[in-house]
């Protein structure tokens, strides 16, 4: 069967890694002269806390190559083909760092193990859909080619739209892409951004947060298909309240069981700052 390898930026919950046995491998959070691996020194809550309390804003790193590493010799014994389902290398180095480790894995005697390193080209929960889809059809015996080309097409078909309390996180992070030309002096400026080709970029300008809000909520309803086939997910950094009244509407409007809440992990919070609410899903 095909393994699967993610990373902390996933939102895969640890629960469900465990349960299936798939390396989480951590980011890298760094306040001053302090680094913690993300969700295994830090807490999400620890995290908010001192985000808020800081003078300057943490950095991120990519995981360190030898964790990635360590996750292919773990999993070489069987044998079995391993997929790595990872973010858009436009916003995060991990996807050099899992090439580099998968280098220093094939000098450590890893040669012949059919190892694939994807780029999917987006962030957050989104990543964890594809996860999820590539462990059910890992089970149904899918060749590790197929489930590739699967993960490829389908993430060139999600949509990613989300509204930060601030643009000065991602500012200061380097992460703001072509949302670029909305500085200059327009920092209270609360537009609508989205994910296009691995990168933030503006979508709609808009004024206020009540109307970004009212914004991602016609989006969705004008973009997704009808049922559950969108794999809708609502994201949020410290905006349970507003994440559980989105969720609750599309419920309604969608005709939904459920749609999934996810909290944005600390190397997503720390470049989008407290107060990101979003949401992902594929078009058909």
């Amino acid at each position: 069967m095909v393994r699967i390898i993610a990373d902390t930026t996933s939102c895969v919950a640890e629960s469900f890694a465990a349960a299936h046995d798939i390396p989480i491998i951590p980011q890298v959070i760094i306040f001053g002269d302090e680094s913690f691996l993300e969700g295994v020194e830090i807490t999400q809550e620890v995290f908010i806390e001192r985000l808020r309390a800081a003078t300057k804003p943490p950095k991120t790193a990519a995981p360190p190559p030898d964790l990635f590493t360590e996750a292919f010799m773990r999993l070489a014994p069987a044998g079995e083909p391993i997929l790595c389902i990872l973010p858009s290398s436009l916003v995060s180095g991990t996807v050099r760092s899992a090439t580099v480790g998968l280098r220093m894995a094939r000098e450590q005697g890893l040669d012949g193990l059919d190892v694939r390193i994807i780029d999917t080209k987006l962030i957050a929960s989104p990543v964890a859909t594809l996860i999820r889809l590539a462990l059910q059809w890992a089970k149904q015996g899918e060749p590790i080619d197929v489930i590739e080309a699967r993960i490829l097409e389908m993430s060139a078909r999600c949509r990613i739209y989300f509204v930060v309390d601030t643009l000065k996180y991602l500012a200061m992070g380097g992460r703001i892409g072509g949302a670029a030309a909305l500085l200059g002096g327009v920092l209270q400026v609360k537009p609508v951004l989205t994910f296009i080709e691995g990168q933030v970029e503006t979508f709609e300008k808009v004024r206020t947060h009540q109307r970004a809000i009212e914004r991602l909520r016609q989006v969705v309803l004008e973009q997704i298909g009808p049922g559950d086939r969108g794999y809708l997910q609502v994201m949020h950094a410290d905006a349970l309240e507003e994440a559980e009244e989105l969720a609750a509407f599309f419920c309604t409007r969608l005709g939904l069981a459920e749609v999934p809440i996810r909290s944005a992990p600390p190397a997503i919070v720390t470049h989008g700052g407290p107060g990101v609410l979003g949401v992902g899903f594929f078009q058909e």
